[in-house]
């Protein structure tokens, strides 16, 4: 029998896309079923269709049922297919009504090996797109084209209200219209193809995305929203979420052949949706769904990836404002809390006192307890939704350096209170557990071992939706407690400095964008000491830095190939050297000034007497008022660096050597880094970091909110890529972190994404090429 349904089959023209192997593989599933005369075989909108029918004799009559009454339209006979339609745009429930009015043979194909078959055989499912999907859409639709209504909607919806009046009607002949009952799923992520756009004209759908049984990313669709563009442009047509109606729906349905035209013809289209798709790649949670490149281990994610839900506590000690610090003291004694809430009027959480406010702005202050507690309290309360995860209220603690998250529901009531003690006890290995540890540390062999578990504990935070500059706040801030600890110990070993000094630190740590590939860039920086305590201070900060360095080195901070570091006597310096220094790289603007510029520029403290730094860039901002040629030089060298995309659109990869068809994402993200740079330089603008360098930049109106809202989605969707191949060369290879992606192993949504960023980064170094070279 297989062989017979193989040679049938083969010489129908919807199969021919087929390789034979794949053929074969589809007659072995097939069966043959007999229909009795006679019989009503569907029911138009109630009978699921979890079938094709290849008729091989006999045939299907094919009725359209609306209200109870029945109009024949047409018939499937020998050769030809019933059922294709309903499973890739209806839901699986039937299109029309079916009788068999003969006696009827047919070859019945599973509907999930036919919807496998049209995932993975583009040709395969056009073909019944564009031959067969013109039977479910309404027919009276012309009379609302003809009228202008289909034309009138679109142009209040956003992209094609951006379309003139000609294109806007050339569009709305090529839309069909389509209808569907509640409570149908029409597309699945990652499995069902989507031909179509989606105009949702009347009614309501939900789009979601499902993992474990649960939904994520929910959002309701109404009049006037779309489905479908983001798929066909970036996913090759298959769906990114789930999509279910929720009322009865009508859509207008444009073919994505018609789509793509629009969006070749009209860039403003196609950036409507890599726009929409951009924004949503910042999101945390979008972003760990859409570009799940990490496959942590089940262990690892127990704790980030609960509902805080799961771990927060209900019980509150309340008191009110008026009442006096001590009986406030004693009412969390006396509960064993280590808080206590003040309630406002109507008994509604207003601030919060804690054990630290006590021992801070009390006992430290010797205020009198008969005061009334609400002199103390931190207000206003700072919320966290319930139906957050651990990993979201987690980042907010570190980032806001509080330990205590009022948690509300979803009308907004305080229900209960997260605390730092909460995520601890949940789980001992937690981001705020190791920095805990790492300030606590005796000696460097704990630092070593607490920093050798930041890759695990980075997985963690991208696996569950942190976004790149999160993650860049975390690792900088370990980081910067490392650093601290290592200078502590340095000054054990060597005793107190002469003068005042400061330890600076510059590049990527200098910009809080560490990875965790990095290795040290540092400086000492110190006061100008008297002539007779200029060469012993000299020598202690040398001796220092060569300490402070090995000392980081070991713990994992590799040293400078460019030595560009506080052991190098160079660069160990007083105050007015490195005055000196900054004067002569902005005036002389030789090849190797304008890169020592691009690494020293980038400096903060690091530890020390942070009124030295403020010296010295203030010194810096000086000195750059006037000297329009160093920005042109900057630029200049700056421009070197191109986004790796070739002339025809193709990624430019290494030709050989161990990163053989790797992507350098280092590089690829270093444009950003500099235009941000050379701008803030130029604004006056004292921030290191790129991205807070770009925000000032829009508040000052040196770039539009469009161009910043840009470069932020792709600095973040790089950082992104970049943190993924750097903690999987690590936990899952056991090799040393780099910055080399092979493209070709990207997702379709993360190729199309990063060739539009490139783009995008060629368009602002134009943009810098005219500003400062002048050079349009």
């Amino acid at each position: 029998m297989d062989e017979t349904i193989f040679r049938y089959l083969s010489k129908m023209p919807h199969f021919s896309f087929l390789p034979e192997t794949e053929l074969r593989r589809v007659a072995a599933a097939a069966r043959e079923v007999k229909l009795e005369k006679a019989t009503c075989f569907a029911r138009q909108g109630q009978t699921r269709i979890d079938e094709i029918l290849v008729i091989v004799k006999g045939e299907l009559t094919l009725f359209d049922e609306q209200e109870g009454r029945r109009r024949p339209i047409g018939s499937i006979r020998p050769g030809e297919v019933f059922g294709g339609i309903t499973i890739l745009m209806n839901a699986r429930v039937s299109l029309r009504t079916v009788q068999i009015e003969v006696p009827t043979v047919a070859y019945a194909i599973s509907a999930d090996i036919f919807q496998d078959l049209c995932n993975r055989y583009e040709e395969f499912y056009e073909y019944f797109l564009q031959n067969f999907s013109k039977s479910i859409f309404d027919a009276s639709l012309s009379a609302l084209i003809e009228t202008g209504q289909a034309g009138n909607f679109l142009s209040r919806v956003a992209p094609f209200s951006l379309l003139s009046e000609d294109v806007l009607e050339q569009v709305a002949g090529q839309l069909s219209f389509v209808r569907y009952p509640e409570d149908l799923v029409l597309f699945v992520q990652g499995r069902t193809r989507i031909g179509y756009l989606y105009i949702l004209q009347k009614g309501a759908a939900e789009r979601y995305f499902e993992e474990g049984g649960r939904k994520t990313l929910s959002g309701m669709l109404g009049p006037g929203d779309i489905y479908g563009g983001i798929s066909m442009l970036l996913n090759d047509g298959i769906s990114v979420r789930t999509l279910s109606v929720k009322a009865g729906t009508f859509f207008y349905a444009l073919p994505k052949k018609a789509f793509l035209e629009l969006c070749e013809q009209y860039p403003a289209v196609r950036d409507y949706f890599t726009d929409t798709f951009g924004r949503r790649m910042l999101d945390r949670s979008y972003a760990s769904i859409i570009a799940r490149t990490l496959q942590p281990s089940e262990e690892a994610m127990q704790l980030f990836n609960q509902p805080l839900s799961s771990i927060f506590s209900r019980k509150m000690v309340t008191g009110r404002a008026d009442m006096p610090i001590q009986e406030a003291a004693q009412r969390m004694s006396r509960d064993r809390s280590g808080f206590i809430v003040i309630l406002g009027p109507g008994d509604r959480p207003e601030g919060i006192v804690t054990e630290r406010d006590l021992t801070r702005k009390v006992i430290a202050e010797g205020v009198d307890t008969r005061r009334p507690v609400g002199e103390i309290m931190s207000t206003p309360l700072r919320t966290v939704s319930i139906d957050a995860l651990v990993f979201e209220a987690l980042m907010e603690m570190m980032q806001t350096d509080i330990r205590h998250l009022a948690v509300a529901d979803s009308q907004g009531r305080i229900v209960g209170f997260l605390t730092h003690r909460d995520i601890i006890a949940a789980q001992g290995q937690t981001p705020m557990f190791m920095l805990r540890e790492i300030v606590e540390a005796e000696g460097m062999d704990e630092i070593i071992d607490k920093q050798h578990q930041l890759p695990r504990l980075v997985r963690n935070l991208i696996s569950n939706g942190a976004n790149a500059r999160n993650v860049t706040r975390f690792i900088t801030t370990i980081s910067d407690a490392i650093l601290e600890k290592v200078m502590a110990f340095s000054l054990a070993e060597l005793g107190p400095p002469p003068v005042r000094f400061n330890f600076m630190v510059m590049g990527s740590e200098g910009r809080n964008e560490q990875t965790l590939k990095t290795d040290q860039d540092n400086a000492i920086v110190y006061e100008d000491p008297p002539p007779e305590l200029a060469e012993a201070a000299a020598d202690y900060f040398l001796r220092f830095g060569h300490n402070a360095c090995a000392r980081l080195d070991a713990a994992g901070y590799r040293f400078c190939t460019g030595d560009v570091m506080a052991q190098n006597p160079k660069w160990c310096q007083p105050l007015s050297q490195w005055k000196q220094y900054f004067f002569d790289w902005i005036h002389a603007a030789e090849a190797d000034d304008l890169l020592r510029a691009s690494i020293f520029f980038d400096f903060r403290s690091g530890y020390g007497d942070e009124a030295l730094v403020q010296e010295l860039r203030g010194y810096l901002s000086e000195a750059l008022q006037g000297w329009a040629g160093f920005f042109r030089h900057l630029t200049e060298n700056a421009l070197h660096f191109k986004p790796p995309l070739g002339f025809f659109g193709n990624f430019v990869v290494e030709s050989k050597g161990e990163h053989r068809n790797g992507l350098d994402l280092k590089q690829a993200i270093m444009p950003i880094t500099d235009f941000a740079r050379i701008y803030a330089l130029h604004n006056g603008i004292e921030a290191t970091n790129t991205m807070e360098r770009l925000y000032h930049l829009r508040l000052k109106n040196a770039i539009s909110l469009n161009e910043y809202e840009e470069l932020d989605k792709a600095y973040n969707f790089l950082m992104q890529l970049r943190f993924v191949r750097q903690v999987t060369a690590v936990l899952d290879e056991q090799a040393p972190p780099d910055n080399y992606i092979n493209p070709k192993k990207l997702t379709a949504i993360e190729q199309t994404t990063l060739k539009e960023i490139f783009k995008r980064i060629e368009k602002f170094q134009a943009k810098m090429n005219f500003d400062f070279i002048g050079i349009a």
